[in-house]
């Protein structure tokens, strides 16, 4: 078997056939990527590869970065100002001892579909590599839109601040017929998480003035926040996003709330009860106008973020220093969060990632507690981070499937800075119809094509598609025409 032929991860004969027809061809929606807006809308051609797969003004891939750190290659070379062909040249020399990582895998996934190099990626070869993919970097097809387009990919979520003004997506949004996509703003309001930060008085200052609030308490916040979702809903937004390092159930007044705020604003210290609750009824708020306006709610719990300090103070967040987080009740102080939200009944849809992969069955079995009001309600998230693994997502079906209803599943999603990551959606495609095969294999499931067939359309495409609701006006294929993926072998 040469390396990622066309069966790979595909086990089984049902497998082959779910996966060929009818898994390939489905549109993808990435409801949850972390892709710039003024990137897609100014649609400008990446200078070479390197810009484009490791790094362009410290902004780029910190899956890479941890690898090529581990085999000893400069920071220069990494996030600093390094020749970008030595740092491809290092990332070749990197990719080499891979080999049983995602990241290997999606490389070379990234080189076939996209620029049509089949060979696996070596210091040997890759001059040739980066002659060959500078060449079609250069034409239009690798302009950003076309990128999302030809990838058959219908709506791309971003990742938003609440006091954004969505510039952006304004200016996308009158070209989206055009573009062949949408581009729709998700909430991510981590400014109102980490109070902690000496910037939070500025914030809220920037926040009230995008929502025309002055914000002097707690319940100003909520005012503004309810104003800002009332923007991004206009703007298509439907989702908000919220990362939650540790978490703790603890309930507060408004006078509790109005004090930890101010004190927050002055620079002074928050003690871990404070925060504690300002966390809580922070999120008891946004549940609530996620719920009001038919949102849905994710979080993305149990991680360690910046454990480098030094490195963090050098380059900042999301370079690359993060772990996974070990808070052993964080599902269990959850509960409490939505054991007393189910109370007032303003439990909004939501979706639960643990980087921590103990967490998951307790995750999985909290949902079916709150499943109503919806068919699948409730969402077990996508292998996340470093569990996007083929090992990782097959662990993530099974435990949907046995705990809950996997046809129902809302599928994958990038999460992802670049504009080559879609074939991720192949990658898990494959590992979704190998689960599905294995279970025909093992008498488990029906061998009934026009049964199975249908669960794998709807984990891929169209169980997102009804979910979220990024299409109440006409489908995606009335706005733009159908398209097919020109970057599949």
């Amino acid at each position: 078997m040469t390396l990622l032929d066309k069966d790979f991860l595909l086990t089984n004969e049902w497998g082959k056939k779910l996966f060929f027809d009818h898994a390939k061809d489905m549109p993808i929606i990435d409801y949850h990527c972390h892709l710039n807006p003024n990137e897609i809308y100014e649609n400008k051609n990446y200078e070479n590869i390197t810009k484009l797969w490791i790094n362009e003004d410290h902004y780029g891939d910190h899956y890479k970065w941890r690898l090529m750190r581990a085999n000893g290659v400069p920071e220069e070379l990494i996030t600093g100002n390094g020749d970008d062909y030595d740092k491809f040249m290092a990332w070749a020399g990197t990719i080499e001892k891979a080999v049983g990582n995602p990241v290997y895998e999606w490389t070379h996934l990234e080189l076939q579909r996209f620029f049509g190099i089949d060979e696996p990626l070596t210091t040997k070869n890759a001059p040739e590599v980066w002659k060959k993919a500078n060449a079609l970097l250069a034409t239009d097809d690798f302009k950003p839109r076309n990128l999302i387009k030809n990838s058959n990919v219908k709506a791309v979520c971003t990742t938003d601040d609440p006091a954004s003004d969505l510039h952006y997506h304004k200016l996308l949004k009158a070209e989206e017929k055009e573009s062949g996509f949408r581009t729709l703003p998700a909430m991510r309001p981590d400014n109102l998480i980490q109070i902690n930060k000496p910037t939070f008085a500025d914030y809220l200052k920037e926040l009230g003035e995008q929502a025309g609030v002055e914000i002097n308490s707690f319940r100003d916040l909520v005012k503004a926040l309810e104003q800002r979702f009332e923007y991004f809903n206009e703007m298509g937004g439907r989702l908000s996003d919220h990362s939650l390092l540790t978490y703790h159930f603890a309930e507060a007044t408004d006078e509790e709330l109005d004090s930890i705020m101010k004190k927050a604003a002055a620079n002074e210290p928050v003690t871990g009860l404070e925060y504690d609750k300002w966390l809580t009824m922070f999120l008891e708020e946004m549940m609530k106008l996620n719920k009001k306006f038919n949102w849905t709610m994710q979080f993305h719990i149990n991680s360690i973020r910046d454990l480098n300090k030094p490195m963090f103070e050098q380059l900042g967040q999301d370079t690359g220093y993060d772990a996974m987080g070990t808070q052993p009740d964080i599902v269990d102080q959850m509960a409490k969060l939505y054991t007393k939200m189910q109370e007032t009944r303003d439990l909004p849809k939501s979706i639960f990632y643990s980087l921590n992969p103990n967490d998951w069955k307790q995750l999985v079995t909290l949902m079916g507690c709150f499943q109503e009001g919806g068919k699948q309600k409730m969402q077990f998230g996508a292998a996340w981070w470093f569990n996007d693994t083929a090992e990782g997502m097959d662990t993530q079906l099974r435990d949907f499937a046995q705990q809950s209803l996997l046809p129902n599943f809302v599928g994958m999603l990038t999460d992802s800075r670049s504009f080559l990551s879609y074939p991720r959606h192949e990658y898990f495609r494959r590992v979704l119809c190998n689960f599905f095969g294995n279970l025909v294999e093992q008498g488990r499931a029906p061998e009934d094509e026009e049964y199975l067939g249908k669960i794998i359309e709807d984990i891929a495409y169209n169980n997102a598609y009804e979910y979220f609701g990024f299409f109440p006006d006409a489908t995606p294929d009335e706005l733009f025409g159908q398209h097919e993926n020109r970057f599949q072998y």
